[in-house]
Parts: C-alpha cells; structure tokens; sequence
C-alpha cells in the first residue's frame, strides 16, 4: 500500500457572493480536505503552520481600504508567512491583489473596470509553466492556446512585484498573472467561477446582461474544464493525496 501525502487548503472568503465556486467540488471529488473561513463575518484567521496550501478569494473591497477591512492586513501576513515557508498559496482578483501589495508592489485604480468574457495573452514564461499551460490547453483539441477568453470582474490592477514573473497581459491591463517563486500564483481573473455565481453578480453592475449571459453560455463549459485542469496542476501536482472522504472540514 502506498503512503499517502495529506495536505490541507486554507481558503479566506473576503465576502459572501464570491465562494470557491468549482474549486470546492474539485476538492471534495479529489478527497483534499479544505477549511473555508469568511472573513467578512468575523471568523478569526487562522494561523500558517495549521495548513499546507493557501488560496485567497475575490471582493468588491480594495486593498488600500484595508484600515475598514482589518482582515486584509492580516492576509499581508499570511500570505507571507505561507511563502517563506515555500507553501503553495493562489491568489484570485482580490485575493491576486492582496498577494501583490502583501510583496511590496502598488494596487491601483484602473482606467475602466474590466468585466466578462475577455480575452488574455499568456507570456512566453507562462507556456513553459506546467499549471499555466494546463490553463493554457483547450479540453476538447487538446492544442495550446496562447490567448483565450477568461472571466473578468475587477477594477483595480497592480504592479509587478520586485522578484515576480509575468505570466498574463489583457488588452486593458498589463498585469492579469503573476508567479512568485514556484509555488505562488496571483491571477488577477475569476478561474473559480460557476454559473449561479455570474448570473448572481451580473446584478451587481450597469452592464450588458444579455450580452454577458450569451457570452456565459458560449465560453462557460470550455472555461470550466480548463479550470479543473489548472486545479489538478496546482493542487495535486503538490502531492496531495488522502484515503478517506474529501470536503470541507
């Protein structure tokens, strides 16, 4: 019998409509235990050496208003702590920029919000990168695409932290990806999101619906499986691997 590796994921929830959306049926299928904790009710932050990986979600918040949101701060150092430990940590929207300020690069308001199905180009690191360039492949060819739709849903942006490496421009921001090392990813898109998620924020904005679901229902079910993809890179590649039930715990 094989010795099995059990890895726990740390997710910080920053507000309640932007969960883990298909990341947590990815976890639970793969039997990955995982904690989610929702920040904006006040669950205390756990602390670094109580988990393995770290994953930081969205939110309408911005990180300079981390005086009214004290949580964010201690995100800062959490996401710190997990990487000088060389624990793998992912960063999504918000949580991509909480991971850029965290190392010491400046988060700013962008020209415009950047919302939908648009398209990003991945850097030639990227496609020597093997948990981007699972992203990268569509599911049903199996070819390598250096650009391709990704869901949007941001209006602030960040540079590049000193020691990162690019992996993603948009046509509106240069900065939509970044790795820090080798274990710590920062994706400026919403990779984590499933249907009921879009259709519950496309009431949040001033924004073409019709054209958003259309759009939803054209690139969805590609998206998805280059998600799931990308999840199986990031977390099993990582080694992790448990006899017993998957889920939260």
């Amino acid at each position: 019998m094989l010795n099995t590796i059990i890895m726990s994921v740390l997710v910080l929830k920053n507000i309640s409509s932007e969960g883990p959306g298909t990341m947590a049926g990815y976890l639970a299928q793969r039997a990955i235990p995982y904690s989610v904790i929702d920040l904006y009710a006040g669950e205390p932050v756990p602390v670094a050496e109580e988990f393995d990986m770290l994953v930081m979600l969205g939110g309408p918040m911005s990180v300079n208003d981390d005086n009214s949101y004290s949580y964010i701060r201690q995100e800062y150092e959490l996401t710190r702590r997990f990487i000088s430990q060389r624990k793998p940590v992912l960063g999504i929207c918000l949580g991509a920029q909480i991971m850029a300020k965290a190392l010491g690069a400046k988060v700013f308001r962008g020209p415009e919000k950047e919302i939908g199905w648009l398209d990003i180009t991945l850097t030639t690191v990227a496609l020597r990168d093997f948990r981007m360039l699972k992203l990268a492949t569509h599911p049903q060819g199996g070819d390598v695409w250096q650009r391709f739709k990704v869901f949007h849903w941001h209006g602030e942006t960040f540079e590049l932290p000193v020691g990162a490496v690019r992996l993603a421009a948009s046509d509106m921001y240069a900065n939509q990806a970044f790795r820090y090392g080798s274990h710590a990813y920062a994706l400026q898109f919403h990779i984590e999101v499933d249907r009921e998620m879009v259709y519950d924020w496309l009431t949040s904005e001033p924004i073409d619906q019709t054209r958003l679901t259309s759009d939803t229902e054209q690139f969805y079910d590609v998206y998805q499986k280059r998600a799931l993809a990308f999840y199986e890179s990031f977390f099993s590649a990582q080694k992790i691997s448990q006899t017993g039930a998957g889920g939260e715990t």
